[in-house]
């Protein structure tokens, strides 16, 4: 089973151009959005464009359900592809999608500037921002039945051979999900900062956290950096009880922003003898 990316950020065409670079590549099977496309045909997922909020969206995307995940696992072993394009608005996302899907490495990550011009880009992204517009690679007709009330209209998709004869490839569908109206995702170093505390004091042998921080990088890739000072009580194993912080809140944060935690540093600054 052959893997290839196709990478972009949000918004600049990947949906809309994943049917043409299906066709040149000789693939078979899309993975978009948290939905498993074979042949023109939802074999198994659930859109991310269904979701209420962008949070859930992006989670829905990665595949962090489990449930979620194991039926997209099952049904890719059912129906054998021989390779599948995955999509992303990162390479880590795209990474991160593999590494839950159990699926083999990438073999090759094609970026939306490879495939199209600045211009294509901006008007992707303007009809994205103005009019809320998501592209699934799929027919209206197979929608239907997962996207009552959300489409809009259908698209043909053209193929333009070297002799500049085009030929239809397959249609999708233009839909407009309720979260498209939220503007861009911001998540607050204060918030995650509460979210860090939380976790570490679920262990009742942290009763409090000291000063936190966040790192942010900006960068999807690079991920960001969170430094803690926990109270542990008295008579434990300080290693342990650090070691065991370190790996939830890493679970439980990307869990719940979809962030990528790039490490955490958790220091013991004191001992309680409560």
């Amino acid at each position: 089973m052959d893997i290839i990316a196709l990478v972009g950020p949000s918004g600049t065409g990947k949906s809309h151009r994943a049917l043409i670079v299906a066709h040149e590549h000789h693939i078979d099977t899309i993975i978009d959005d948290g939905l498993l496309i074979k042949d023109s045909k939802i074999i198994a997922g659930h859109s991310a464009k269904k979701e209420a909020s962008k949070i859930m969206a992006v989670k829905r995307a990665i595949f962090m359900e489990a449930d979620h995940a194991q039926e997209v696992r099952e049904a890719i072993q059912k129906v054998k592809p021989t390779r599948i394009l995955v999509l992303g608005t990162s390479v880590n996302m795209v990474e991160k999608i593999v590494h839950v899907l159990e699926l083999p490495e990438i073999q090759q990550i094609i970026m939306i500037e490879d495939i199209a011009t600045a211009a294509e880009i901006a008007k992707a992204r303007e009809s994205r921002l103005k009019e809320g517009k998501h592209i699934i690679p799929v027919p209206t007709i197979e929608l239907k039945p997962h996207f009552s009330g959300y489409l809009i209209d259908p698209l043909e998709i053209f193929f333009k051979k070297p002799k500049k004869r085009r030929h239809k490839i397959g249609e999708k569908s233009i839909v407009r999900p309720t979260f498209s109206y939220y503007g861009k995702l911001l998540i607050s170093d204060a918030a995650i900062a509460t979210i860090v505390g939380y976790v570490a004091t679920i262990d009742p042998e942290i009763p409090t956290t000291g000063q936190i921080n966040i790192k942010n990088s900006h960068d999807k890739e690079t991920g960001i950096s969170i430094q803690l000072d926990i109270t542990v009580r008295y008579g434990n194993s300080l290693k342990t009880i650090a070691h065991e912080a370190q790996k939830r809140i890493k679970s439980m944060v990307e869990h719940m922003t979809g962030l990528l935690v790039k490490e955490v540093n958790v220091s013991v600054k004191r001992l309680s003898l409560e």
